[in-house]
């Protein structure tokens, strides 16, 4: 039953709920998913997020995660099959910050110019892109970031480089990064990217919850 366990407010496209779901789905653990549309936020996630911004997990103890990340080692504390923690924590921690701290700040600006006070996104594109031939580099001596498997890291960034990509797909497929390309490519294709990009309709309060995942 849905009702016995968590629930998590998420949004489809938005890169930080879905590597909330990506560790979900690699975890096993199961969550009752209320899909929100960010223009007509339920006031229930509100009401226990006053921050507002997805993803929300709330626990079955009352406690609530608002952080992504949090959510993502939430998940993997109950069970990490696929052994993403296994990686150099360290280096987790380096590749992530860098990730959501100055790349997102690049990213916004490039795919958002018109909402910042004198953003040139060719500007911000370029920064970005510094990150990125350095991922391409690292990504040149090994399959994933922190080595020849799969990592929390990898998962924590993919989505943001996906948004990156599709900002401008012909400029992105033009530079030379082949095994970024190929690593993006990789879990575009991969069953796990597709289940977790499943399309659920706006939740309102009384709507079914679908079991994530699986649901």
């Amino acid at each position: 039953m849905t009702q016995d366990l968590p629930t998590l407010y998420s949004f489809r496209r938005c890169p930080y709920a879905m590597r909330a779901r990506l560790a979900l789905a690699a975890s096993g653990q199961s969550v009752a998913l209320r899909e929100v549309v960010l223009r007509d936020k339920p006031p229930e996630m509100i009401e226990v997020s006053p921050k507002a911004t997805v993803p929300v997990l709330l626990l079955g103890d009352g406690s609530v995660l608002e952080e992504s990340l949090d959510v993502m080692n939430w998940a993997l504390s109950e069970a990490d099959p696929e052994g993403w923690l296994d990686a150099d924590r360290a280096l987790i921690d380096k590749l992530v910050a860098q990730n959501d701290g100055p790349f997102k700040h690049h990213l916004d600006r490039y795919k958002y110019a018109n909402r910042y006070d004198g953003a040139v996104a060719e500007e911000h594109r370029a920064e970005a892109s510094k990150i990125l031939s350095d991922l391409d580099a690292r990504l040149a001596e090994n399959d994933w970031l922190c080595g020849p498997r799969a990592s929390f890291a990898d998962y924590a960034i993919l989505p943001f480089v996906r948004q990156f990509a599709n900002t401008g797909r012909a400029w992105f497929d033009e530079q030379d990064w082949p095994h970024l390309r190929r690593w993006l490519e990789r879990f575009l294709a991969s069953d796990r990217f597709k289940a977790v990009m499943k399309k659920y309709p706006q939740w309102s309060a009384g709507d079914p919850e679908p079991t994530f995942p699986g649901g």
